[in-house]
């Protein structure tokens, strides 16, 4: 492994836990919605299984040692009905797209910086639809995953 890429090893590991959070906390948003709502859970599931698998791979390739998700994750606030099925969706790829921009900051290669700005942009069109399903507003970000202003 080249020194250069060192941060952005921790990086992609940062967001492969951030990644983990996601696939697990989409189990809690499916599991508020009825089963006529569950498409686009079941679809942004797979999106973060898909690149959890993904980073998994690169960073194995690359000689570091991916953890694993954890067993259990705490929920920032109860989930009792839809709307806060899709609060906590909008929060989960919140918590993926400014692990993304982490990336971006250290990223050392071009196809790091590829992956990442693909990986945050698929994330906040989702987040866009489940804010907006939360009632939200606004619905979008001009900077997703950095701080607000």
């Amino acid at each position: 492994m080249a020194d250069d890429t060192t941060d952005e090893n921790g990086a992609l590991a940062d967001v492969l836990a951030a990644e983990h959070a996601a696939v697990w906390g989409y189990g809690v948003v499916g599991a508020a919605l009825g089963p006529g709502q569950r498409q686009p859970v079941s679809a942004a599931e797979n999106a973060h299984r898909d690149v959890r698998d993904r980073l998994t791979a690169l960073l194995t390739e690359r000689g570091e040692d991916p953890a694993g998700p954890a067993g259990g994750y705490a929920l920032p606030f109860p989930v009792l009905s839809a709307v806060d099925a899709a609060a906590l969706a909008a929060t989960l790829e919140e918590g993926v797209t400014t692990a993304w921009v982490r990336v971006l900051d250290r990223a050392a290669e071009r196809t790091t910086r590829e992956l990442a700005m693909d990986a945050l942009g698929a994330a906040e069109v989702r987040a866009v639809g489940w804010r907006a399903a939360a009632g939200q507003s606004p619905a979008t970000r001009a900077l997703p995953g950095l701080p607000a202003g």
